[in-house]
């Protein structure tokens, strides 16, 4: 079963517990503080493995969760840290933030490894809040939780050589008498739905893999028929073989064929053109195919080598895998994007953004004013509220933060009620 698209849930280890403890031993007089450091939480890695071919694992487990840190122990023993969980994908596997849209990583090499969601850091504990003013304190923190994100994978297939063109018009037969693939053929449309690969050998001690992706036909960038679901492959090809059914036996002219399914490459992405082409003039054994063919060549004003071939007798193969493995090794790999990222590191690009604030307020509906924000949540999650010392530490960083202030501009007055997550507390002046 070929996957090439899902979405999953991700989330990394939240830090242990820092500990508050004291030293209480037979001949260590004013023995002091000793609660030990909470573990840091395991991080979420994605690693490319070059064994994998499609995302099918992940229908079957969407979730994935890192451990936790250990929590901190007494006798200044810190917690342990916990694994970092690492989850296997094919290579060419694109992640993306599901509600940011952000590109996260693009892993495209075997080994290759990208940090999806972090861990939270181990809470301290209370040997770390020791002061002269204070130096037995009863105060520890909670670990910080680790960040968890729904994401995207998307596979775009890694082949040297891509197949395009409309149903029928023999890819799979080509594929299949080139390499030792075997992709279903028969004498219908849309006979492939999925992307099949097969290893070419040219005679010559050189060699490429070519993918056979599924048929495109009008309208495909904008998701008509079956093949714009694969579209996403073609990125990675480094050339492209267009295949045209040159017989015209199912009424349709070759030059219309070709402008048809090139317009559908552009409209989906531009930088497809300008990726070295070859035109495969298929089905020469049928009648009327070379006067189809001298037909085409006069339409034809690019400068694209045309080849004319016979999937079923075989003729023509050995100079068609001749002249696509020279175009390889004329051709670098994704020239385009190492384009890109040369103008990224020639180019200062200065961008203004707006910090996000580190708390906002509104009000429920029975007149509570409500906290919400990242930083207060993370400084929430942390404090130990089982601790008079620990809640006093949070109102007075709820209150460096400016939010006493903020509440009084909004017009809190004694008593009301503020309101953060689970949490309730009275507002005092």
């Amino acid at each position: 079963m070929f996957i090439d698209q899902v979405k999953i849930y991700v989330r990394a280890g939240d830090g242990g517990d820092g500990m508050v403890a004291f030293r209480r031993e037979k001949f260590v007089p004013n023995g002091g503080p000793a609660g030990g450091d909470g573990g840091n939480g395991g991080n979420v890695v994605f690693e490319v493995d070059e064994g994998l071919r499609t995302l099918v694992d992940f229908r079957y487990q969407r979730r994935f969760k890192a451990e936790r840190g250990e929590h901190g122990m007494s006798k200044s023993m810190h917690g342990r840290g916990a694994d970092d969980l690492v989850v296997k994908v094919p290579q060419g596997t694109v992640i993306t933030d599901v509600e940011t849209g952000e590109v996260i990583a693009d892993l495209v090499a075997h080994g290759q490894q990208a940090l999806i969601a972090k861990a939270g850091r181990g809470g301290r504990g209370n040997k770390r809040f020791a002061t002269p003013a204070n130096p037995a304190p009863e105060l520890s923190e909670n670990g910080e939780p680790g960040q968890e994100r729904t994401i995207q994978l998307e596979l775009k297939v890694l082949a040297d050589v891509g197949l395009v063109g409309f149903p029928s018009v023999g890819k799979s037969t080509l594929l299949s008498v080139v390499s030792a693939a075997r992709p279903k053929i028969a004498a219908y449309h849309f006979t492939t739905i999925v992307p099949n690969l097969g290893m070419v050998d040219t005679g010559d001690g050189r060699s490429f893999v070519m993918a056979d992706l599924p048929g495109l036909i009008e309208g495909a960038s904008q998701g008509v028929g079956l093949g714009h679901q694969f579209l996403r492959h073609i990125e990675r090809t480094r050339v492209i073989v267009h295949v045209i059914d040159m017989s015209a036996s199912e009424g349709r002219d070759p030059y219309e064929d070709y402008l048809a399914i090139n317009k559908e490459l552009e409209q989906y992405n531009l930088r497809l053109m300008e990726r070295p082409q070859v035109i495969v003039a298929n089905k020469m054994d049928m009648p009327d195919s070379e006067e189809q063919l001298a037909m085409f060549k006069e339409k034809l004003t690019e400068d694209v080598p045309v080849f004319p071939i016979s999937a079923v007798t075989k003729s023509g193969l050995n100079a068609l895998i001749l002249s696509v493995a020279d175009k390889l090794e004329n051709t670098p790999e994704f020239p385009l994007d190492e384009l890109l990222e040369k103008e990224e590191e020639d180019t200062v690009l200065y961008k203004f953004e707006a910090e996000a604030p580190d708390f906002e307020i509104s009000r429920d509906p029975d007149g509570a004013y409500v906290l919400t924000g990242e930083k207060l949540e993370r400084l929430f999650a942390m404090t130990n509220f089982e601790r008079d010392a620990s809640i006093q530490r949070f109102s007075r960083q709820l209150r460096a933060m400016g939010v006493d202030d903020a509440l009084r501009k909004r017009g809190a007055q004694d008593g009301d009620i503020v309101r953060l997550f689970d949490f309730e507390f009275e507002f005092i002046e």
